[in-house]
C-alpha cells in the first residue's frame, strides 16, 4: 500500500480542530522559546513533553513538531535583531542578519528568514512524504567510516567562515575541538581535561557555552562602547518588503536540498546543515564579498537549510527507529508511549497515523508562515527597547537559560567563563564561529574515527573502502580547491584595491 491508499484516512485523522489548535500552540511556543537566547528548542520540547502524555499520538506529535519546526525560524529573530542566536543553528543567520538590520532593513531580514524557513520546511516535509523509505535505505548503508568522512567534510567549512585570516580561523577551530574533548572519553569512559571537577565528567553543554560565546560577549562589548557608538538603527524597520527575489531562489533551493541530505544522516543536525549551505551559497554567489556584511543570500541559505533538516530527521526515525538528532530522540518517547514502534512495519500496520504525521509536518510549516507573517512587526519591536532596559533583560534570560538547561549553578559559571573567553578571542581577532564548529563536530568526528579504526584493526584503508567514502573525499577536495582559489583571488584583489 502506498501514499494514495493512506491519504484519505490520514487526512481524516489530521484535519481536526484539536490538531489545528495544538499545532498553532506548538508553533507559537517554539518561536518564543527559540527567539530567547538560552531557551533552546530541545529544552522547550523537554519541558512540554509531559503535556503530550495524556494525548493520543497525532495531536501529541503535532504539538511537538510545531515546537521543533518553529524553533528553526524563531532562533533567527534574536540573531537578526540583537546579534545573539536564539539557537545554535541560527549562528550562521547572525553573520548577515544583524548587519542587514543595522542598515535599517530589519523587516526585510526577518521576512526573508521566514520565507526561506517555510520553503525549506515544506521541501523537507515533501522529501519525508515521498522519498522517506527509499532514502532511509541509503542512509542505513552508511557505516562509521562514512560518518567520519561526513564530519571531515564538515571541517572544511571552517575555512569558509574564518574571516580574513585562515590561520586564525584554524586556530579557533582547534580550540573548539579541544573544548569538545572535555569530559568522558567516548570509547573508554575515562575522564579527560576535568581537572578534578566531577561536573566536567559529563562534558560541556553546547547551549550553555553558546550563551557565553555569542550572548554574554555582546553585553561585554556594548558595555565598552560609548552611548554614541551604540547601534541605534537596528530598530529601524525599512520599507523593503523582504520578498525573495530571483537572486535568492537558487541558494534557497540548493540549501533546502543540502539541509534534507544532512538531516537524513543520523547524528548530524541543523547547525552543520546551515554552515554547509552558507558556505556553498557564498561560493556560488556572484557577490561573495557581501557575505558577512548583510547578504540576503546568506540569510536565505542558512534559514532554508536549518528548517529543511526538520523533516529529514524524521526519515530514519520513522523508517528505522533511529533518531536524527536530540529533539527527534525526545519525540521517539512520545511515539513509544502510544504504542507506536518506529520501523518499516509502521508503514503498513499504522499507515494512516504515520502518513497523518507526515502530512501534518506540511501543515506545521504553513501555520509557522502565517504566524511569522503577522507577528514579524511584533518581533521587530524588541530592538526598540532602550539599551538600558534591553541589556539587563538579555543578561537575565542568558543566565536563566544557562541554569534551566541542567538546573545547575555550575552552568552559570561555564557561561560566564565562555563569555570572557569570547571577549579575549575578540581582542585577539580570533573568530568565535570556528570555535562553535569545532565543538559541534569534535565529539562526532573523534567517535566515528576511533570506531572505524577498531573495526579495521587500525588499518586506515577502511576510509577508502566504499563508494560513499570516495564521494565524500571528492567533495572535500572540491571544497578545499574552491576555498584556496577564493583566498588566492582575494589576495590578488587586495593590492589592486590599495593601488586605487
Amino acid at each position: 500500500m502506498g501514499l494514495l491508499d493512506f491519504i484519505g484516512p490520514a487526512s481524516g485523522l489530521l484535519f481536526t480542530l484539536e490538531n489545528i489548535l495544538w499545532i498553532n500552540l506548538g508553533v507559537f511556543i517554539g518561536c518564543v522559546f527559540a527567539a530567547i537566547p538560552g531557551l533552546s528548542v530541545i529544552l522547550c520540547i523537554i519541558l512540554f513533553l509531559p503535556v503530550t502524555y495524556t494525548m493520543s499520538a497525532i495531536p501529541g506529535m503535532m504539538f511537538l513538531l510545531g515546537i521543533y519546526c518553529a524553533g528553526g525560524y524563531g532562533g533567527s529573530v534574536s540573531a537578526i535583531l540583537i546579534n545573539t542566536p536564539g539557537t545554535p543553528h541560527a549562528a550562521a543567520t547572525m553573520l548577515d542578519g544583524h548587519p542587514l538590520s543595522k542598515q535599517g532593513r530589519t523587516k526585510a531580514a526577518l521576512k526573508i528568514a521566514l520565507y526561506a524557513s517555510t520553503f525549506g520546511g515544506i521541501f523537507s516535509a515533501l522529501v519525508l512524504l515521498f522519498l522517506g523509505p527509499q532514502v532511509a535505505k541509503i542512509s542505513a548503508m552508511l557505516g562509521t567510516a562514512e560518518y567520519f568522512m561526513v564530519c571531515l567534510f564538515g571541517m572544511t567549512i571552517i575555512a569558509g567562515v574564518s574571516g580574513k585570516s585562515l590561520v586564525k580561523g584554524i586556530l579557533a577551530a582547534c580550540l573548539g575541538l579541544l573544548i569538545s574533548c572535555v569530559g568522558a572519553d567516548p570509547m573508554t569512559s575515562y575522564d579527560r581535561f576535568t581537572f578534578g571537577i566531577p561536573r566536567l565528567y559529563l562534558g560541556l553543554d553546547l547551549a550553555v557555552t553558546l550563551i557565553g560565546l555569542f550572548a554574554l560577549v555582546e553585553i561585554i562589548g556594548k558595555a565598552e562602547l560609548s552611548h554614541k557608538h551604540l547601534n541605534t538603527r537596528a530598530g529601524t524597520i525599512g520599507k523593503d518588503d523582504g520578498k525573495i527575489t530571483k537572486e535568492e531562489y537558487k541558494p534557497v533551493v540548493v540549501s533546502s536540498i543540502i539541509g534534507s541530505c544532512v538531516g537524513i544522516v543520523p547524528g548530524t543536525g541543523a547547525s552543520e546543515a546551515s554552515w554547509f549551505s552558507y558556505n556553498t551559497a557564498k561560493n556560488m554567489s556572484k557577490h561573495p564579498e557581501e557575505f558577512g556584511h548583510g547578504s540576503v543570500e546568506g540569510i536565505a541559505a542558512a534559514e532554508s537549510a536549518n528548517n529543511a533538516v526538520c523533516g529529514a530527521t524524521l526519515i530514519p526515525l520513522l523508517t528505522l527507529g533511529i533518531p536524527g538528532d536530540g529533539c527527534v530522540a525526545i519525540m521517539l518517547s512520545a511515539l513509544m508511549i502510544n504504542g507506536l514502534n518506529p520501523g518499516l512495519s509502521l508503514f503498513t500496520t499504522d499507515g494512516p497515523i504515520m502518513y497523518a504525521i507526515m502530512l501534518g509536518l506540511i501543515l506545521v510549516n504553513i501555520f509557522m508562515f502565517l504566524q511569522g507573517r503577522y507577528l514579524t512587526g511584533l518581533f521587530a519591536k524588541v530592538v526598540s527597547i532602550p539599551q538600558q532596559i534591553l541589556t539587563p533583560i538579555i543578561v537575565i534570560f542568558c543566565f536563566a537559560g544557562a541554569f534551566s538547561v541542567n538546573s545547575s549553578y555550575f552552568d552559570l559559571g561555564v557561561a560566564l567563563v565562555f563569555g570572557i573567553l569570547s571577549w579575549v578571542l575578540r581582542k585577539l581577532e580570533l573568530p568565535a564561529v570556528p570555535v562553535l564548529l569545532g565543538m559541534v563536530l569534535g565529539n562526532m568526528t573523534e567517535t566515528n574515527f576511533r570506531r572505524a579504526l577498531l573495526i579495521s584493526d587500525g588499518s586506515p584503508k577502511i576510509f577508502f573502502s566504499s563508494v560513499f567514502c570516495w564521494i565524500f573525499i571528492a567533495l572535500i577536495v572540491v571544497v578545499i580547491f574552491g576555498i584556496l582559489r577564493s583566498k588566492v583571488n582575494e589576495s590578488k584583489a587586495q593590492p589592486n584595491k590599495e593601488e586605487t
